[in-house]
């Protein structure tokens, strides 16, 4: 069923499909140890311009969060994050159970944080009696499919470096970001003093697996053991990093994010014509935001699926995929007008 549900329920990139085929070839050493995994490390260093990172493959994004926060917290630190941040929403309290550490959740209106909402929230320094703030953590692009610049990036490292603390970014959708601003990867982290991110690839034509990549020597210090303690460690890691290589190398990740972008902007040019529909963010990535009368949704969901945003003012998402068509764009928009106009 086509949709425009989630980035996640689109199949598998044909060429990531075959680098998957090709690595599934006779045996090789297990849990990383193999030629694929050190040619994905080195297309990461490659993109980052940075021969001395270390990058980590895991299964998942909560797995790559969590391990990215154990790496930079103890039990008594705090976390600043968005309240609609996936680590504060949708990943079931796993960040705080690993952790230990307190989730302080800021309140902003397009996902995005800034100094000033931040800056509220840092104090308590050296008081035993509170939690210690030590990690910044934003989503590239956030929930609500904004998307930080470079210079709003730097800006939050800045102000987390000169309190001793941390910036994480999750970048389950990096490269969404990286193709709205037309940017590089390295601009995009490296560049903007970030200090531990994830690279995501499966709401971008991977069948699974993420990259963690700690850019400070004292983050990646111990990764490799929570890695294994999360249940992050695959026996069989060619067939996460095997991916990563044509990913990576053949700019995939780059232009399987162009392409999802540009099907969301085209749902929004045909969408924001239609009368009686309300687009609540901007169109930044692959995401559009828009409110609609409750009877044109129960409508819609008969022959489509997609998420409730908030349900409280009947907000839907609807997520666009590195494979959406311009027919799919046609179907649904085609049908909703038929549902609002009546006919």
């Amino acid at each position: 069923m086509r949709s425009f549900g989630s980035d996640n329920n689109s199949g598998v990139d044909p060429r990531i499909m075959q680098a998957l085929k090709d690595a599934n070839n006779d045996h090789t050493i297990a849990y990383g140890d193999d030629p694929w995994t050190r040619e994905a490390e080195e297309a990461v260093r490659s993109l980052l311009g940075n021969k001395e990172a270390e990058p980590f493959f895991l299964f998942n994004g909560t797995g790559g969060n969590v391990v990215a926060l154990q790496a930079c917290t103890l039990p008594f630190h705090s976390i600043l994050c968005a309240a609609t941040a996936h680590i504060a929403v949708d990943e079931c309290g796993a960040p705080v159970k690993m952790t230990g550490a307190a989730l302080k959740e800021i309140a902003t209106p397009d996902g995005k944080l800034t100094p000033a909402v931040v800056r509220p929230y840092l104090h308590g320094f050296g008081f035993e009696h509170h939690s210690q703030p030590k990690v910044i953590a934003i989503s590239q692009t956030t929930e609500l499919g904004t998307v930080y610049t470079p210079q709003e990036i730097k800006a939050l490292a800045d102000l987390a470096h000169s309190h001793n603390m941390v910036l994480f970014m999750d970048g389950t959708r990096l490269g969404n970001a990286c193709a709205f601003l037309n940017v590089s990867l390295k601009e995009m982290t490296v560049d903007c003093g970030v200090d531990i991110f994830t690279l995501g690839g499966t709401k971008n034509g991977l069948m699974f697996g993420e990259v963690l990549v700690p850019l400070r020597k004292e983050l990646a210090e111990n990764i490799k053991y929570y890695r294994k303690q999360t249940t992050q460690l695959y026996s069989k890691m060619r067939f996460i990093s095997a991916q990563f290589i044509p990913y990576l190398n053949e700019n995939i990740w780059l232009e399987n994010a162009k392409r999802s972008n540009r099907a969301a902007q085209k749902l929004y040019d045909e969408i924001s014509g239609i009368e009686g529909t309300e687009i609540t963010q901007p169109v930044q990535s692959n995401a559009l935001f828009l409110i609609l009368p409750r009877e044109i949704t129960d409508k819609l969901r008969e022959r489509y699926f997609f998420y409730d945003w908030d349900a409280a003012r009947n907000e839907v998402r609807l997520v666009c995929s590195w494979d959406t068509t311009d027919e799919d764009i046609r179907d649904f928009t085609g049908y909703l007008r038929s549902l609002v106009s009546g006919s």
